[in-house]
C-alpha cells in the first residue's frame, strides 16, 4: 500500500513538472510564457489566448506571465530542470546559446508558408542559427530621437526626416547649438550601453564582430565602430552638450528632466512613446525623429522579440499552429499596438493604424526597412562578453575614465579571450 502511495505521489510530481501534455480526455495543454508587461500588451496577449482556446477545444493554451528581468537565467534553469514552457517569448539576441545548446526546436518544417513569406528574410536572419530556425521574430523597435518640438522649432535648427536625416557630425553640431545655461541638447541614458552603441553603429558602417572562414568570431573595433561612441564621448566631455548625469540612467529616468525642459532630445527605443503619452504634462509638444545616419544610412541593428518552441515540447506541431494564429496579420497589429512597437510582418506593417502621424507611428514605420540583425545576433558567448567586458569598458569610456585606445584594447583583447571559450 505504501509503495503504491509513493508511486502515485511521484506520478503527480512528474505531471506537475511537465511543460505540457495530453489529458485523459485527449485534450492537449500547452504552456505559453509571455513577457508582455505593459497593460495594453498583456491584455492583447491574454485576449488572443482566450480566442484560440474558444476555437480550438482540443488544444488548450495556458497563459503564463513571465518577466524580462533575468529571463536568460530563468529559462536556462527551466530547460535544465525539464520545466520549460512549451511556447517561449524572448528576444532574438538571447537565443544563440539556447539554440546551439539543443534547448529549442528547429521550426524550419513546422511553420506555414504564409508566415515564412510574410516576414522578411532580414528578420528571419535574427533567429537562424546554423541550418535551423529557432524562433519567429514578430516585434521590433528602432531607436529614435524623442524631441521637444517647441524647443527645436524656436532654435531654428533643421528638423530631420527619414528621407533627410541628420548625419552624426550634424547631430553633434546641433546638440551643441541647443545647449547652454544649464540645459543640454541631448541626454544619453546608457545604463545598458552595449546594445545602443552596437546597434546605432551600423548606421556608420560599424560591424565590430567578424566571422572568419572557420566560423569563429573575433572583435575588431575599427574606425567605423568608433563613430558613435566617439560622438557620445565628445558630446559629454568636450561640447558639454550631453548631460553627464544621465549616463548611468535607464530610459525612463530621463523623462522627468525631458518634460522639465532640461534636455532637448533623448534617444530611446520606439516603445517609450507610450510612457511619454501617459506621463507628459498637458500641452507638452514632442515629436519622433530618426536617429542620425552615416556611411550605412539609417541602418540600425535590432533584436526582435521572438516566439520559440521548446525542444522538449511533446506537441511541437500544435505549438507552431498557435504561433501562426498569434501572428496572423490582424493579430500581429494588435500585439504591435499593445507594445507600441513595429511588427516584422509585411502585411501588418502596412496597416493604417501603424502609418498615422500621431505619436510618430509613421516615422517608425518608415525606419522598418532599415532594420537589420543586431551585430552580436549569432555570437556565442555574447551575454558574458557584454556583461564582463563591454558594459564596464563603455561605461568608463563615456564617463571619461579611460580613452579610446584603452576602450579598443579591452573590447578586442579581453573580449576575444571571452569569445574564444565558446568557439573551441
Amino acid at each position: 500500500m505504501r509503495a503504491r502511495l509513493l508511486a502515485l505521489v511521484l506520478l503527480l510530481l512528474l505531471a506537475g513538472c511537465s511543460s505540457g501534455g495530453t489529458r485523459d480526455d485527449g485534450r492537449i495543454t500547452l504552456r505559453f510564457q509571455s513577457l508582455a508587461w505593459q497593460e495594453e500588451s498583456v491584455e492583447a496577449n491574454k485576449a488572443l489566448v482566450k480566442e484560440w482556446n474558444a476555437t480550438h477545444p482540443d488544444v488548450r493554451v495556458e497563459y503564463v506571465q513571465g518577466t524580462w528581468d533575468s529571463v536568460h537565467d530563468q529559462l536556462l534553469t527551466a530547460f535544465e530542470g525539464g520545466e520549460a514552457p512549451d511556447i517561449i517569448h524572448d528576444a532574438s539576441d538571447d537565443l544563440a546559446d539556447f539554440a546551439y545548446g539543443g534547448y529549442l526546436a528547429d521550426l524550419t518544417d513546422l511553420l506555414p508558408a504564409r508566415l515564412k513569406s510574410d516576414i522578411p528574410q532580414r528578420s528571419w536572419a535574427t533567429t537562424t542559427f546554423g541550418d535551423g530556425v529557432y524562433g519567429v521574430p514578430f516585434l521590433q523597435e528602432p531607436r529614435v530621437l524623442i524631441a521637444n518640438a517647441r524647443w527645436l522649432r524656436q532654435s531654428g535648427v533643421r528638423i530631420p526626416t527619414p528621407e533627410k536625416p541628420w548625419s552624426w557630425a550634424e547631430f553633434r553640431r546641433i546638440t551643441e547649438h541647443l545647449s547652454g545655461q544649464g540645459k543640454y541638447g541631448i541626454a544619453w541614458p546608457l545604463k545598458e550601453p552595449v546594445s545602443a552603441t552596437l546597434n546605432l553603429s551600423l548606421s556608420a558602417g560599424g560591424q565590430l564582430f567578424h566571422r572568419g572562414a572557420d566560423g569563429k568570431v573575433t572583435v575588431r573595433f575599427g574606425m567605423a565602430d568608433q563613430v558613435v561612441p566617439r560622438t557620445i564621448h565628445e558630446q559629454v566631455g568636450t561640447d558639454r552638450s550631453a548631460s553627464p548625469t544621465t549616463l548611468g540612467s535607464g530610459g525612463s529616468d530621463t523623462l522627468p528632466g525631458f518634460f522639465g525642459g532640461r534636455y532637448a532630445m533623448v534617444p530611446l527605443g520606439f516603445s517609450y512613446r507610450q510612457q511619454i503619452v501617459q506621463q507628459a504634462p498637458k500641452g507638452f509638444d514632442w515629436q519622433v525623429l530618426p536617429a542620425p545616419a552615416g556611411a550605412g544610412g539609417l541602418t540600425q541593428g535590432v533584436s526582435p522579440q521572438t516566439l520559440s518552441v521548446a525542444e522538449d515540447c511533446p506537441h511541437k506541431k500544435e505549438a507552431a499552429a498557435f504561433i501562426d494564429f498569434l501572428l496572423r496579420p490582424p493579430n500581429m497589429v494588435r500585439l504591435a499596438l499593445g507594445d507600441w512597437m513595429l511588427p516584422t510582418g509585411t502585411r501588418a506593417l502596412g496597416d493604417p493604424a501603424l502609418r498615422t502621424s500621431e505619436h510618430g507611428w509613421a516615422t517608425g514605420a518608415a525606419l522598418a526597412g532599415h532594420l537589420r540583425p543586431a551585430p552580436a545576433q549569432t555570437v556565442r558567448g555574447y551575454p558574458e562578453w557584454k556583461d564582463k567586458v563591454a558594459t564596464p569598458a563603455l561605461q568608463e569610456y563615456y564617463s571619461g575614465a579611460i580613452g579610446l585606445g584603452e576602450l579598443r584594447e579591452r573590447l578586442e583583447e579581453d573580449g576575444n579571450l571571452v569569445l574564444a571559450r565558446y568557439q573551441r
